[in-house]
């Protein structure tokens, strides 16, 4: 899953959220060094990718598109699950997207010194251009996956998946909907355990 997700999935403990925000930019047993509850983010974020990367739903979404992207097929579906969570947002939350993301960057800008300076250096563009709310349209996940082809110095071409997302966009949604329901009830296990 990609940032919107993996936030929303700490529920309300900021110090998780923040964990489970920056465990990409965190390398192997670097995350000792954190504050106990980001830890336990890290952690948490580690296995939501190890959950997700084997259920069986979100390995038919990235089949959908590995013929045309390969092994960067399972970077688009995270970011396009990340539209239908935001798209379907009213359906997981009371607090509006707007103001939820507004809160989280806030959080961020508070606790600034124990991000990683990977993530310091990327969170200005980040609430800039509001990347979190941006994927709650199709032009929005267009930006995000034209940034993403950028970084992999066009190879990966994930810019051009908003033509598979527009082809299959139900197939997608009703895929992410059975796929959502059981990374939440993993997770809730998952958090009570931490």
């Amino acid at each position: 899953m990609n940032f919107l997700a993996h936030i929303y999935l700490s529920g309300n403990d900021d110090h998780l959220k923040i964990g489970n925000f920056i465990a990409d930019s965190v390398k192997g047993k670097a995350f000792i060094k954190y504050p106990e509850r980001v830890q336990k983010g890290i952690v948490l974020h580690r296995a939501i990718d190890t959950f997700t990367d084997a259920h069986p739903v979100f390995r038919q979404s990235s089949q959908r598109l590995f013929p045309i992207y390969s092994h960067y097929s399972t970077v688009i579906v995270d970011i396009l699950y990340d539209h239908f969570l935001a798209s379907n947002w009213t359906s997981y939350s009371q607090i509006p997207l707007d103001e939820y993301v507004n809160d989280f960057y806030e959080l961020l800008q508070d606790n600034l010194e124990i991000l990683p300076k990977a993530v310091q250096h990327f969170l200005p563009y980040m609430i800039r251009d509001n990347w979190l709310l941006d994927y709650a349209t199709v032009e929005g996940i267009g930006r995000i996956l034209s940034q993403m082809n950028r970084r992999t110095k066009n190879r990966s071409r994930m810019d051009l998946a908003v033509k598979e997302l527009d082809l299959y966009y139900s197939e997608f949604d009703e895929e992410f909907k059975i796929f959502f329901k059981d990374l939440r009830e993993f997770t809730e296990e998952r958090v009570k355990k931490l």
